[in-house]
């Protein structure tokens, strides 16, 4: 008996290209449902094929718009699980409301936990996501969590592209340095860290830069870049520490607000991004180059299906084409 036989991909409306090129790499056909709108705005979903038993596998980034795409997926599970669908996994190759993970002052939200429990109550039984913006995240869960890493990914770019030469990694700020430290082991380079305070959300003040950069080629690596706030003040520190160049990376492109015309004025040579987030035409700059997750995140739901360890996937740098 095949992997293939028990399990069944079902894509939902935020990244529609990418849940195909998931199910190209698994090697099965998206299964047909359609998600429609009643007068006032309310979701219907409706599953045109029978999930009885089955390894159900939900496709959705919960990006923009955030709630609608939230309240889709978790209509799907709910609607799955009705169905007595085997098993429900969730794979949210961008995982919305992350950035609220603990309470930072008084009265203060934990919206990632919120969301956390309500996946879980609405049924799922398996997350499989990339990058999330707090690791920690995988710890308000109470079902298996698979946090992959775009780090092998945009690695394997750079190398391709001989542009780890006389190169250092850079971390935005002190929480990426984790990040920043696995692309570079990757890369075989040293790492610099921007030193940064935000006095308030979206604002970011770079302070100094730690480590050497001066006559090298630096390579910034974050999670995701949202009103690119942060990424190009700290591509502009680098210059002006004497850094001859900048290329800048991230697995997840919100790019909302001035996040355009800054990265268009940016000192950033080039822009490396995946397609964890689907992109309107406008939202597209010409200094971007994008590499899909679909590859290693279809792998990754082969390995959930076959029982096989996940390791491989993290511990070294993914080519593309290797499996």
């Amino acid at each position: 008996m095949s992997y293939k036989d028990n399990m069944m991909l079902f894509a939902l409306n935020s990244n529609l290209p990418l849940a195909q090129k998931i199910a190209d790499r698994v090697g099965i056909p998206l299964s047909e449902s359609s998600v429609q709108r009643f007068s006032d705005g309310e979701i219907q979903i409706n599953i045109d094929e029978s999930v009885r038993g089955k390894d159900v596998y939900l496709i959705q980034s919960t990006s923009v718009p955030v709630n609608d795409n939230l309240m889709e997926l978790l209509i799907m599970i709910d609607a799955v699980r009705r169905a007595s669908a085997q098993t429900i996994n969730i794979v949210i190759p961008y995982y919305g409301y992350a950035r609220q993970d603990r309470k930072t002052r008084p009265r203060e939200p934990i919206t990632a936990k919120l969301v956390a429990d309500m996946l879980q109550e609405a049924g799922a039984t398996r997350l499989l996501s990339l990058d999330l913006h707090a690791p920690q995240i995988q710890g308000f869960f109470d079902i298996p969590v698979d946090n992959l890493m775009g780090a092998p990914l945009l690695a394997d770019y750079f190398l391709r592209n001989n542009l780890e030469k006389d190169a250092v990694v850079v971390s935005p700020d002190h929480g990426g340095v984790t990040r920043a430290r696995k692309l570079a082991e990757f890369l075989g380079t040293s790492i610099a860290i921007v030193d940064k305070r935000r006095p308030r959300a979206n604002v970011a003040e770079v302070m100094n830069i730690i480590g050497d950069v001066k006559g090298k080629r630096a390579i910034i690596i974050d999670d995701m870049i949202d009103t690119a706030g942060t990424i190009t003040l700290a591509a502009q520190a680098l210059i002006d520490a004497g850094a001859t160049e900048v290329y800048a990376s991230a697995t997840h492109a919100v790019l909302s607000g001035p996040a355009i015309k800054r990265l268009n004025d940016s000192p950033i040579k080039s822009l490396v991004l995946t397609d964890s987030i689907n992109q309107p035409a406008e939202k597209k700059l010409d200094k971007t180059s994008l590499v899909s997750v679909g590859p290693l995140i279809g792998d990754a739901i082969k390995c959930i299906q076959k029982n096989e360890p996940l390791s491989p996937l993290f511990n070294t740098r993914y080519e593309k084409d290797k499996h």
